[in-house]
């Protein structure tokens, strides 16, 4: 019998995206975190347990020997819905197979990749459930496995799922694991789960599979939150549960008081966080108890840090595909939610707390701060699903444009195509409709973007929205892209090749489809570059020709030519060099 205190164990992330979970970097899900804290409740030393990501492997080929080597390697991932990711790329099926074959101990596969697996990570895939060569298989869950596993020598163990004391437990003593992420400290945001499980049966969607909501008390949470702060941990997302406004409740109904003392409590033990954001809000719960559903979302937006977002599943426009798929909110439902989340919460910090469209100019609200409003809906809509006609694409940009046209806000629209997995309704239909639909999807996806996207980010950003703490990512065509950490952040387009891995703050200028363009806040007009100041709405090569040749400056207001552009907004002046 293998005794845990001698026991080597590697633990590789390969990555989660799941209806409510979220773990590509620079995310950390909570499957890595509770592994490891099975792992130490179960006698196993920290000093025996290594953690790589995929890409570690991919970029390092010599840490395949911790791999080859451990007596017992773990495999997590598993990706449910799908994305297009920056921070990291998900595992791949070939790549599991070769972390199997490979693994010269135990091998132990868990995670939401139980639920099946496509020939790629993608939408409009059908999957299938598969060992992939693994010793075993978690089916119940990972933590569980990975607990009952060593208690039992590395012999087996039974598919169960954890209860609230076992991950109350893990989830603090597995903290420690985030230190071995190669974005920690700077550019890490930990994903926390309040709840998992659903009150709802979404034709589509695997939390049901999870059974109904189960609820971790507020204490739970703000103690492993304490614990990540501790392992140096700023950033923070409350993204694992269907619907946060029934934290702590029947599943269903809002209760406040859960959330009060869930934020509050986050607050008091990591007073210095950077990030706190959340994922998914059910709209049926803020159209079935609007008052409770307003006071939740005030609370959210007193403790929370600007740019949130609260993702809504309407999914589909369409009554015909809402029936046919169990869907549970409809258009005017869901529109009724997108304008109280706009009315508590999206106010901007040191702007009006009254964001009515009456007061808006050109879609701003007239006194608005510069910075991203606190807490905004982002609508999730999803094709391929039973019952989907030509009909359906029509209805959803009717939806998006009312929206618009109303004057509200919406952080983000994510449209992507139906994955099915066994265990769903979906699993008969499988990806037949997305398939059949694939050049009509491609063109209103396209429709969407250059409709609704362009104009709603500039109505979300307009030219002067500050974005602190820019981590920048990867340079391309001599532009340096970056983003801050958050739930959906926004990609920001700087122009130069600046030194990746800084973080820097950013004025918007201009905005895309998806992303928005942005000059270093404030800019020093006695040392910025011509590509920098010709960015600055307003500021043409001539007048951009002009603030060069006649530097320096001792002040903004010196670099003024008699045009109407707002150097204040964008500029500063940095110290002037004496001459020799």
């Amino acid at each position: 019998m293998t005794d845990p205190e001698t026991l080597s164990v590697t633990i590789v992330d390969g990555y989660v995206d799941e209806p409510a979970h979220f773990g590509v970097p620079p995310y950390i899900s909570t499957y890595p975190r509770y592994a490891a804290g099975a792992l130490v409740d179960a006698g196993v030393p920290r000093e025996r347990i290594t953690y790589h990501t995929i890409d570690g492997l991919r970029d390092e080929p010599d840490r395949w020997r911790d791999v080859d080597e451990a007596d017992l390697m773990i495999y997590l991932g598993g990706m449910t819905v799908p994305g297009k990711y920056v921070g990291g790329t998900p595992a791949e099926p070939d790549e599991v197979r070769k972390l199997a074959w490979t693994a010269g101990g135990t091998s132990l596969m868990g995670g939401p990749v139980k639920f099946g697996v496509g020939d790629e990570n993608a939408g409009a895939t059908e999957t299938e459930r598969q060992d992939l060569d693994f010793d075993f298989v978690a089916k119940g869950d990972v933590e569980a496995a990975v607990f009952d596993l060593v208690e039992s020598g590395l012999e087996g163990f039974n598919n169960r799922m954890r209860d609230i004391d076992e991950v109350s437990r893990w989830a603090r003593d597995g903290a420690f694991i985030v230190e071995h992420h190669p974005n920690h400290p700077e550019y890490l945001i930990a994903e926390l789960e309040t709840s998992r499980g659903c009150a709802y049966r979404c034709s589509f969607c695997t939390e049901p599979l999870y059974g109904n909501p189960s609820f971790r008390p507020p204490e739970t949470v703000v103690g492993e939150v304490d614990a990540l702060s501790d392992c140096g941990v700023k950033h923070f997302r409350v993204g694992r549960q269907a619907d946060i406004l029934a934290y702590g409740g029947d599943g269903e109904a809002p209760n406040p008081d859960a959330l009060r003392e869930l934020y509050g409590g986050i607050r008091e033990v990591a007073p210095d966080l950077e990030t706190l954001h959340l994922d998914n809000m059910n709209p049926i719960t803020i159209v079935e108890w609007p008052e409770e559903s307003r006071e939740g979302i005030r609370i959210i937006a007193e403790h929370n840090t600007p740019g949130d977002t609260a993702a809504f599943g309407l999914e589909s426009a369409d009554p015909i595909v809402q029936a046919e798929n169990n869907l549970n909110v409809s258009a005017d439902e869901c529109f009724e939610a997108v304008k109280i989340v706009n009315e508590e919460a999206g106010w901007r910090p040191g702007g009006s707390r009254d964001p009515r469209p009456s007061d808006r100019a050109g879609g701003v609200p007239v006194d608005a701060a510069r910075r991203l409003p606190k807490l905004l809906p982002g609508i999730n809509l999803l094709h391929g699903l039973k019952g989907e006609r030509e009909e359906t694409y029509e209805r959803n940009l009717e939806f998006l444009h009312r929206v618009y046209d109303e004057g509200y806000m919406l952080r983000r629209v994510n449209i992507r195509q139906v994955m099915s997995f066994a265990g769903t309704d979906m699993n008969d239909t499988g990806a037949e409709i997305a398939i059949e639909h694939k050049k009509l999807f491609k063109r209103y996806k396209r429709q969407v973007r250059e409709e609704i996207d362009n104009p709603m980010l500039g109505r979300v950003a307009p030219p002067g929205t500050v974005l602190p703490d820019v981590h920048l990512e990867y340079h391309q065509d001599g532009t340096t892209f970056g983003r801050q950490l958050g739930t959906y952040p926004l990609l920001v387009g700087i122009p130069g090749e600046r030194e990746l891995g800084r973080t820097i703050d950013v004025a918007v200028v201009d905005h895309g489809y998806r992303s928005v363009t942005g000059v270093p806040y404030p800019l020093d007009l006695n040392a910025a570059s011509m590509d920098e100041l010709t960015a600055i709405p307003g500021v043409g090569d001539r007048t951009a020709g002009d603030i060069v040749v006649n530097r320096p400056y001792e002040s903004v207001t010196d670099a003024d030519f008699g045009t109407e552009v707002d150097l204040e907004g964008f500029a500063t002046t940095g110290p002037i060099e004496p001459a020799d």
